[in-house]
């Protein structure tokens, strides 16, 4: 495993959670200290920041000091570093839909009989 591997893992497993989950969609907003990102949930500020641990561990998010505030920050590269992983899968998934859906096309066409227009039956009966 290299340690490209280890990093994806680690923030898949981040991710895993709804509450780090949630606390990562609040910190797209801009960032925030632990007491405001702990507002929505019912549970403790210790878990709270045992969430963002795991988050700052996967490298997904990180802290500063601002004189008394912590402010904890969203890491936008890793995030994107996710998005180009899964986005190469989409793309090979979306090519084959689209050769899946041009043979299918295909055989639907190859298999429905053509229509006679208007213009083709006046023809026949001419000759």
């Amino acid at each position: 495993m290299t340690t490209d591997d280890a990093a994806l893992d680690r923030a898949f497993a981040a991710l895993a959670d709804p509450v780090r989950r949630a606390i990562i969609a609040r910190l797209s907003r801009g960032s925030a200290t632990l007491g405001e990102l702990a507002e929505p949930f019912d549970i403790s500020l210790q878990a709270v920041s045992k969430h963002i641990t795991v988050l700052e561990d996967a490298g997904l998010v990180w802290r500063t000091r601002e004189a008394q505030r912590k402010p904890v920050h969203l890491d936008a590269a890793a995030l994107e570093r996710l998005t180009a992983w899964i986005d190469r899968y989409r793309l090979d998934a979306e090519r084959a839909y689209r050769r899946l859906d041009a043979v299918l096309a295909a055989a639907a066409s190859a298999q429905t009989p053509r229509r006679r227009t208007a213009t083709t039956r006046t023809k026949e009966k001419e000759s």
